[in-house]
């Protein structure tokens, strides 16, 4: 089977995403109204619903949607959508998916108590059913998600990251939610440790090769993704692998001279210059290495399932994700 587009993915569980966004929706309704007119709002902005699509084909390849599957993908989409409200109040960002963000309508007091209420309801969601094991793991990946989103904090300040903290920093933020998608989605089909494992696995290495590869996005980019002007993480003074590998390849007055430029330039700061370095050290290109590797690593934690449409749609999501020229997971 050939997967080329994010439809081709989907394919083998349509109608099941269906059952979920009708779901999903209902879920979200609220008597309080400004808590209504919100979540309204929010499911108006339409995003692709990628975790809860790793959800269901994690149960599917490992041994069928369940009714637990649908209640997973709600409880890991509802913290998604927490931490994305959360995140826009950090960045003090105006948008999100090209509409108004919630703090740039309500301000950030209305979007912090709502990220907390989509996150007590993900929470309640899993105590109503007794889904202790689901409750769990998404605690965890909660604790895992703010660690790294400090630590990234710290080192942006600092202005000193490192490759092996900036991998931590990624499998925290990113890699730690879509490895809890695929644990979930297993463990709502099968007991069996092993698939569960290797589900788990398949959703961290994903979620690493996805990063790496949005990181070397904002140095070759052609246009904006999603509003995210080029060179965006340098202008934020974020350091990723492909400037964190081309610093430890040049000579030390060079890299001091970049990481001044960056430390001082600020909106004004020449991006195209720390481009062509990153460029001239070999960054994009080591880093792609990177991202492959981890794509290799996620596919191979699917050879232990049997040929199905699911284990396709997975595979081709591995393709998808590291190949891709824009941003398509938000």
């Amino acid at each position: 089977m050939s997967i080329h587009t994010l439809s081709d993915i989907t394919h083998s569980v349509d109608k099941e995403l269906k059952e979920f966004n009708a779901v999903f929706k209902k879920s979200l309704k609220s008597n309080v109204g400004i808590v209504d007119l919100v979540t309204k709002y929010i499911l108006k902005q339409k995003g692709k619903k990628i975790r809860p699509l790793l959800v269901l084909l994690s149960s599917k390849i490992s041994g069928g949607i369940t009714e637990r599957s649908y209640r997973g993908a709600g409880l890991v989409e509802l913290l998604h959508t927490a931490t994305l409200v959360h995140d826009d109040v950090v960045d003090n960002a105006d948008t999100r998916r090209n509409f108004p963000s919630i703090n740039a309508i309500w301000k950030n007091k209305v979007a912090v108590l709502m990220g907390d209420y989509l996150l007590a309801k993900g929470l309640m969601l899993a105590v109503e059913y007794e889904d202790h094991d689901f409750l769990k793991v998404i605690t965890n990946t909660v604790k895992r998600m703010s660690e790294g989103e400090l630590l990234q904090i710290r080192k942006t300040r600092k202005l000193n990251n490192d490759e092996a903290t900036y991998f931590r920093i990624i499998s925290d933020k990113t890699a730690s939610l879509l490895s809890t998608c695929c644990e979930i989605g297993a463990m709502a089909a099968t007991n069996d440790s092993n698939k569960i494992k290797a589900m788990r696995e398949f959703g961290e290495n994903l979620g690493i090769a996805f990063q790496i590869r949005d990181d070397i996005l904002d140095f070759i980019g052609k246009s904006s993704i999603l509003g995210k002007p080029l060179a965006g993480d340098i202008r934020e003074r974020k350091l990723t692998l492909p400037l964190i590998y081309a610093l430890s390849k040049a000579d030390n007055d060079e890299a001091k001279s970049v990481l001044k430029l960056i430390k001082n330039g600020g909106k004004n700061l020449d991006v195209n210059t720390v481009i062509e370095f990153v460029k001239k050290h070999d960054g994009i290109s080591y880093a792609e290495e990177k991202a492959n590797e981890y794509a290799r690593k996620a596919l191979t934690c699917l050879e232990q399932f049997e040929d199905c449409d699911a284990k396709d749609s997975l595979s081709g999501l591995v393709h998808f994700v590291v190949e891709r020229k824009n941003n398509f997971f938000y």
